[in-house]
Parts: structure tokens; C-alpha cells; sequence
């Protein structure tokens, strides 16, 4: 049963986020740890996130912006590396809790700091007069050291990235490939710290399960590809800011 569930997670997951650029790992991670121990579900989530990239990059990867890919994505590999060592020595404190739900929840520093951050560029997407605003190219630096960081550190990294990204003002197709291959480089710096600090993970264990997740998840990607001709600018920009809003939340009330 839960290789079906994962499965269609991970097909609607890459289907939605193939046009905002982020959102596989977020939305798969969850629905992993409903079950499998953490470490194991950030490893597994990893490995289906990082082939579909590799997908995404074969059918979509060429028509990058490379000044963006350079000022950006350096800086997020650098600093994914830094934060996914410093998952395992940061203690990760409870802020506040809470009793929404059925058993009390926990919200980390952490997680509000980056919903902090994730709610000020939604609500710079959304609010006419910011959304007329553009970034300057110097500011690319930071962002990628900001989602590099946050990304290795939890796990969560497009939000940020597509963020800072969807407001360079990038044509559509070149904004979906600049996100898949700076994604792509992460995930491969965070993916080997994390199996390397991860102790009894035995992927033989997983294969059919990550095969219907993988293969669920290109099909997913793939049918977005095809549908990224009928899809406007304005469309994946306000489903970028949508997301963001709905992370940041959930980050808030310690769902994620």
C-alpha cells in the first residue's frame, strides 16, 4: 500500500512542480515519513528528487541561463554542503508549540525563521506593487548562499531558490531549466553528506519502492514538459507565490 500512496504522491508532486520549479522534496518528504524513520525518508526522498532532476535535465536542461547558473548556482552548492554537515551538529530547538492537531506539534527556530522568509518574497510576488519590482543580478550571490544553506540544512531549498529566481524575469522555459540544473548540483552535494552520515541504510532494501516512485515522478515531470506551451509566465509566477505561501505555513504550524 504505501509504495502505491508514494507513488502517486510523487506523480501529482513532480507534475505541480515542474512549472514552479520546487516542491517534489517537500511534498514527498511528509507523506515518506508516515512510513519510514527520518533518515530514511530524507534519503529516499533525495534519491527519487535527484533522478527526476536528472530527467528533467535531458529533456529540458540546455536552455539555462549561465550568468544565473554562475552567480547563483556556485554559491548554493557551496553552501548546501555547508548546511547538510551542519545538520548534524546544529540542534535544532524548539521555538513554540502547538495543539492543533491530534498530538502536539513542535516548531523549530529554524523552520520559522525560513517560513519568515519564504512569506516576505510571497507576498513580494503577490502585491501589485512589489510583483513590478525586479532584482538586481548582484543579489543573486545571496540568494544562492540562502537556499544552499537552508536546503542542505532542512531539506527544503526551491522554495527559496524559485523565489529569488522568478523575479530576474526569465523567459518560462529558461526559468524552469536554470532551476532544474542549479537543483541538480545540490542535490548531489546534499545526497552524499547525508548517506555518508546516515548509518544502516541499505538501499537494496527500497529498490521496488524508489522504482515506482522514480518512475511515477518522470511520468509526472513529463506530461508538465508537454504542457509548458499552454502555461503563461504570470501562470507559473503566481504558482510560485501560492506554493511559497502554502510552505511557509505549513513550516509555521511544524507540518513540515
Amino acid at each position: 500500500m504505501e509504495i502505491l500512496i508514494i507513488a502517486i504522491v510523487a506523480f501529482l508532486a513532480a507534475l505541480l512542480t515542474f512549472f514552479s520549479g520546487f516542491g517534489l522534496g517537500t511534498i514527498l518528504t511528509p507523506v515518506m515519513l508516515i512510513f519510514f524513520p527520518p533518515e530514511i525518508a530524507i534519503s529516499l526522498t533525495g534519491i527519487v528528487h535527484f533522478c527526476n532532476n536528472i530527467f528533467k535535465l535531458s529533456i529540458i536542461g540546455k536552455q539555462f541561463n549561465k550568468e544565473v547558473l554562475i552567480k547563483f548556482g556556485i554559491p548554493a552548492v557551496l553552501f548546501a554542503f555547508v548546511g547538510s554537515y551542519a545538520l548534524f551538529f546544529i540542534s535544532n530547538e524548539t521555538l513554540f508549540s502547538h495543539s492543533l492537531f491530534i498530538n502536539e506539534t513542535d516548531v523549530s527556530y529554524l523552520q520559522f525563521i525560513i517560513a519568515i522568509i519564504l512569506i516576505a518574497f510571497a507576498l513580494i510576488d503577490l502585491i501589485p506593487f512589489f510583483k513590478r519590482l525586479k532584482f538586481n543580478k548582484s543579489i543573486l550571490p545571496l540568494g544562492g548562499i540562502l537556499s544552499g544553506f537552508f536546503g542542505g540544512l532542512t531539506g527544503n531549498q526551491g522554495a527559496l531558490r524559485s523565489a529569488f529566481l522568478i523575479k530576474m524575469d526569465l523567459d518560462k522555459t529558461v526559468f524552469i531549466a536554470t532551476t532544474v540544473v542549479i537543483s541538480f548540483f545540490v542535490d548531489l552535494t546534499r545526497i552524499g553528506v547525508y548517506i555518508s552520515n546516515i548509518k544502516d541504510f541499505e538501499i537494496s532494501n527500497y529498490v521496488v519502492l524508489g522504482l515506482a516512485a522514480k518512475l511515477s515522478a518522470i511520468i509526472g515531470s513529463y506530461i508538465g514538459f508537454k504542457s509548458l506551451k499552454k502555461i503563461t509566465l504570470n501562470y507559473i509566477r503566481n504558482l510560485v507565490a501560492v506554493m511559497i505561501l502554502l510552505i511557509a505555513f505549513l513550516l509555521l504550524l511544524g507540518v513540515l
